[in-house]
């Protein structure tokens, strides 16, 4: 969305979603910005080859996606696992990102609530039941969601193969950035909602006071999805990133 010589936004949505996790956030962001929504590598309708599922890996995917539309220095905005890769695309390729925000991060992903999410992937097969996913997306949301997005959130979902939802989900769970974080150069915003049942308040002070300069807002009865949750409020706050910035 947007004209093609506005300031870029890249979005890079959580686990086991599509870039239609911020299908509500991109309509009331200011008409100047460039914004990318991508399906990262084997969620959505992206291709899904046998290997590359790292951290490190999905990083590189988003530099190369950056050098394909011609962009050479983009904000990056992360949701939850995507908010790893924007992690590691800023501490890695620096000189690509102009300002990074961080929606509802972890200070690390090895977690008691996702060791348990891990555990309960070990048995996972296709077709993934449609409970199955309905019951965990529902979980990582407080505030009540509209019918339709919630049903294509769940739809979206569905096109991850079970192989995908294991292996993406331990290649998270191996990564580790928490050494490198001060080496974070880009002006950051620690976004997080308040009712996240994933990651805790310790981890956004954490990662604010790691992060050089880094800014956190905080989203009063919000749970883990405050691009689906509050996306008007988010959309502001990205506004303001990209002005103060």
């Amino acid at each position: 969305m947007g004209p093609a010589g506005g300031d870029a936004m890249v979005f890079l949505h959580g686990w086991p979603d599509s870039w239609f996790s911020f299908s509500r956030v991109m309509p009331p962001l200011p008409p100047r910005l460039r914004l990318f929504a991508l399906d990262q590598r084997g969620f959505g309708d992206s291709e899904r080859p046998e290997r590359g599922y790292g951290i490190p890996d999905l990083a590189d995917d988003v530099v190369a996606f950056l050098d394909a539309v011609g962009v050479e220095r983009a904000t990056v905005v992360g949701h939850s696992y995507g908010s790893f890769v924007a992690r590691r695309v800023a501490i890695a390729h620096p000189e690509r990102v102009a300002r990074l925000a961080l929606v509802d991060s972890g200070w690390s992903p090895r977690n008691p609530v996702l060791l348990e999410v891990q555990a309960s992937l070990r048995d996972i097969a296709d077709p993934i039941p449609t409970e199955f996913v309905q019951a965990f997306q529902a979980s990582t949301a407080y505030q009540p969601l509209p019918a339709p997005f919630f049903e294509r959130i769940v739809a979206e979902s569905l096109k991850l193969p079970a192989r995908l939802w294991g292996e993406a989900f331990d290649r998270l769970l191996e990564y580790e950035d928490t050494e490198d974080l001060p080496r974070i150069a880009a002006p950051t915003l620690v976004l997080w909602g308040d009712r996240d049942a994933l990651f805790s308040r310790d981890d956004q002070d954490r990662l604010a006071a790691a992060i050089p300069g880094a800014a956190l807002r905080i989203y009063p009865e919000i749970g883990h999805c405050p691009n689906w949750e509050c996306p008007d409020d988010l959309a502001d706050d990205l506004g303001t990133l990209m002005i103060r910035a």
